[in-house]
């Protein structure tokens, strides 16, 4: 990809390009290091994903990566309460290592359409399958099947949940509490507790139904 033609790169910090660009894109990815990290709990803030959202063209989607591995869940409900606020029709996609639970990729879209799996199975070919064929994802129903919730389901989990913004950035010490917890296996729980089929987010053929739905067993 880094060498396609149509790839750009800019080194610049996430918030400064964002917040200096006239652009509109169709996917913003945020992976930043652990909000403990001295200044990184802006790249979790209520108003960074308001500007992000400012961003996405019509339909675009953003992505936001959350550990769960050396946090504690009042520092995760914070950060999916916050990204939440500004998304209130997100997801959460899980990634599992041993079954255990690891981190989490929150997905907030710029739509309220339903993701269409049939238009995912027809594109899942060439580099892309290629691509996600090398971390374990053979067919549209494995990746979708990572799906591990939704903010109106999660919503009573995450009451009292404090939003973090930029003027306390209450994130930075609430996750620094945690660094030294392994408490990935729990929260991940703690969340699938209150997962179940997500009636109106996807839409397909009977038969795709049929299928994802017994993938989400």
């Amino acid at each position: 990809m880094l060498t396609d033609p149509r790839t750009t790169i800019h080194y610049d910090d996430a918030r400064h390009f964002v917040l200096t660009s006239g652009d509109k894109f169709d996917i913003i990815t945020s992976d930043p290091i652990h909000p403990w990290v001295k200044g990184t709990a802006t790249l979790y803030s209520k108003e960074y994903f308001q500007v992000v959202k400012e961003h996405l063209n019509p339909g675009g989607v953003v992505t936001q990566w959350v550990p769960l591995y050396e946090s504690e869940p009042d520092t995760v409900k914070s950060e999916l309460a916050t990204f939440f606020d500004v998304f209130p029709n997100g997801t959460v996609w899980a990634n599992d290592i041993n079954g255990e639970g690891y981190d989490v990729v929150l997905l907030g879209v710029n739509s309220d359409a339903p993701i269409d799996v049939d238009q995912l199975t027809r594109r899942f070919i060439g580099p892309v399958a290629q691509s996600l064929n090398q971390v374990g994802f053979t067919n549209p129903s494995q990746l979708l099947a990572t799906y591990a919730g939704r903010a109106q389901d999660l919503r009573p989990w995450l009451t009292g949940a404090h939003v973090n913004t930029d003027l306390d950035l209450r994130l930075q010490y609430m996750a620094g509490l945690g660094l030294n917890y392994n408490n990935a296996p729990e929260i991940k729980q703690e969340m699938a507790n209150y997962a179940h089929f997500p009636d109106g987010l996807f839409k397909g053929s009977p038969e795709s139904m049929q299928e994802l739905s017994a993938a989400l067993r």
